[in-house]
């Protein structure tokens, strides 16, 4: 919904550019599908009211998995890793052409593992740092790092200036919210967070306990989410240095 010359002040300001990275993933009969990308989705609408920001389209259609339920009448979806691959190199070589330099992706799908990486963010993280590399190699042909005009690189590094600050792939929850509210899958966390993020997206009327886990989904409470939010919202901002 940007215009062109809106595109430019954020570019030339270095607006923080975000996109919500998620899957289509079975969440119990109370939740919907697209959980793990709605919490995000809804996370930066609410931050656009408080700060500068330019929201990109959200991918949902990370890789899944069929490890919770099997796709058929449950609303699944898989794309393997290697795909994925691909589209983010197309994606962010795009990003990096129309003039962004401060990207960031945020993950909620299986971000308990962030540390260690699971399919759908390591894809975007080597897609990230292929295209930078291909990017200013292009630019500025090989060697661009030994030569002297780039000499304060570790200085730029350590104030988070230098080109491989572009883009940065993250957590929806930092570790410091994990560990006060521990993710879990359409329990008592992933319920309680979507009644405070995008509550059409529950039906407790619709709940069942017949999985184990979404048994804790029984104590899940908009209080709960509300202090979740609060602390996930403060820590989205200063991810982007707000």
């Amino acid at each position: 919904m940007m215009f062109p010359d809106q595109i430019r002040e954020a570019i030339d300001n270095n607006t923080p550019v975000a996109m919500a990275l998620g899957v289509l993933e079975y969440h119990s009969e109370h939740l919907t599908p697209g959980v793990d990308t709605l919490l995000v989705v809804r996370a930066l609408d609410m931050l656009e009211k408080e700060m500068p920001l330019v929201i990109l389209p959200p991918f949902y259609y990370g890789a899944g998995t069929y490890a919770v339920a099997a796709p058929e009448r449950n609303g699944g979806i898989h794309v393997d890793s290697q795909v994925l691959l691909k589209f983010a190199r197309q994606l962010f070589y795009n990003l990096l052409r129309i003039g962004f330099r401060n990207i960031y992706v945020f993950v909620h799908h299986q971000s308990e593992n962030f540390s260690n990486g699971m399919p759908t963010d390591l894809s975007f993280k080597l897609a990230a740092r292929q295209e930078i590399f291909a990017f200013i190699e292009k630019e500025r042909g090989d060697g661009w790092w030994g030569d002297n005009s780039s000499s304060s690189y570790y200085d730029d590094h350590a104030a988070g200036s230098d080109p491989f600050n572009w883009i940065h792939i993250c957590p929806f929850m930092s570790s410091e919210a994990q560990a006060i509210f521990p993710i879990d899958h359409a329990g008592e966390q992933e319920t309680s967070l979507m009644m405070a993020f995008c509550p059409e997206g529950v039906d407790m009327a619709r709940f069942n306990d017949t999985k184990w886990y979404s048994q804790g989904a029984k104590k899940a409470s908009l209080e709960y989410g509300n202090r979740a939010k609060e602390l996930i919202l403060r820590d989205l901002k200063k991810a982007m240095g707000k």
